[in-house]
């Protein structure tokens, strides 16, 4: 399977630009799954939920447009970040489309800083799609923070996570080594570059993108400040096998009854 990521500077704001940013970035890639970073359209930095939900979508919205496109062009599921609206509520949400076809959509579970003041918290039960011959699960930048999440994706049969991702600090990149290796399962953490300055914050977002193998090897990484866009080739049955040796298997060896 042909899988990568892109890695955009997005303006603030400005879906149009943005849209246009990553279709040239993705100009001439074929594959079968790419990911992108969390609100790639939009920006991150909101003073207000009033302003954030000024970028919000509902239904058939123009990012799920554009991504619709990107995936007709390229031949690839793409998932990627984006604002969505529900009656009076907005969540932080990614969604993955298969050529014209929405695959299904998650919501951020695990809301950083001051997110908690203009999202709602993710009300969807973790979910894997069996699209292209993959079994593809989703979770947005600061799930990686609860190993629960990705273990909960893998438990339900995912090889492979898309991770879209605005990150802030500078752990996740190594930390998803440890949730790969730990889980067997590849991942696409797909991150974004440039710095927002907005009301009280003021963020550097560290590039980075990285695509990491069943095995914790880091199989692609990114420039910290550029934008990039990157596939290769892997064999995404090598995550169905959980077995480390002869004797341990990471699934099969969990004590349930000692957990809490």
């Amino acid at each position: 399977m042909i899988v990568g990521y892109i890695q955009n500077a997005p303006r603030f704001g400005e879906k149009k630009a943005n849209f246009e940013e990553v279709a040239s970035l993705a100009k001439g890639l074929k594959a079968d799954l790419l990911v992108l970073p969390e609100l790639f359209a939009t920006g991150y930095t909101f003073t207000s939920k009033e302003e954030a939900l000024g970028l919000a979508e509902t239904g058939d919205g123009p990012t799920t447009a554009f991504l619709r496109q990107l995936s007709l062009e390229t031949g690839a599921v793409v998932v990627g970040g984006f604002i969505e609206q529900e009656k009076d509520r907005i969540y932080n949400s990614a969604i993955m489309m298969y050529g014209d076809k929405e695959i299904g959509t998650y919501r951020k579970i695990h809301l950083f800083n001051r997110e908690k003041l203009w999202f709602s918290p993710g009300d969807k039960p973790l979910e894997v799609y069996q699209v292209k011959g993959m079994a593809i699960g989703m979770m947005i930048c600061f799930d990686w923070f609860f190993p629960e999440t990705a273990r909960t994706l893998v438990l339900k049969g995912a090889q492979i996570i898309a991770h879209p991702s605005n990150l802030v600090m500078p752990y996740c990149q190594t930390a998803m080594v440890t949730r790969c290796l730990e889980n067997r399962a590849f991942a696409i953490t797909a991150n974004r570059i440039g710095r927002e300055t907005r009301g009280g914050d003021d963020f550097n977002f560290t590039g980075g993108s990285q695509l990491t193998g069943f095995d914790g090897t880091i199989l692609s990484s990114a420039p910290l400040d550029k934008q990039y866009a990157k596939t290769i080739d892997i064999d995404i049955h090598n995550a169905d096998n959980k077995l480390i040796n002869p004797y341990n298997d990471l699934i099969g060896d969990r004590r349930e009854d000692f957990y809490y």
